[in-house]
């Protein structure tokens, strides 16, 4: 069973700064990053619990390609994306979102 994927709003923000920086840096990357994000995410909606969980029912999918990680929670057949970081960033600025 597939489940539904929503983005909260900080989530949808990260991605937006994380494209935006990409395409910036050559032109088409910006437009990569959402696609690998994009499979990512159909991926993590197929088999959410096929990841890690990283923090009190925080989970996290890596994006291939990309040194950026999906951090979501599983509720009930809905996942929620809390936020979509760069792997050096302090793990507290996901972790005040959950």
């Amino acid at each position: 069973m597939t489940c539904e994927v929503r983005l909260r709003p900080e989530a949808e923000q990260d991605l937006a700064d994380a494209a935006a920086w990409y395409e910036e840096q050559r032109q088409g990357l910006g437009h990569k990053f959402l696609d690998e994000v994009t499979t990512t995410l159909s991926n993590i909606a197929e088999t959410p619990l096929a990841y890690p969980n990283v923090h009190r029912g925080t989970r996290r999918a890596v994006i291939r390609r990309f040194p950026f990680g999906i951090y979501f929670q599983v509720k009930k057949a809905t996942i929620i994306v809390v936020a979509v970081m760069h792997g050096s960033r302090n793990p507290h600025q996901w972790k005040s979102r959950t």
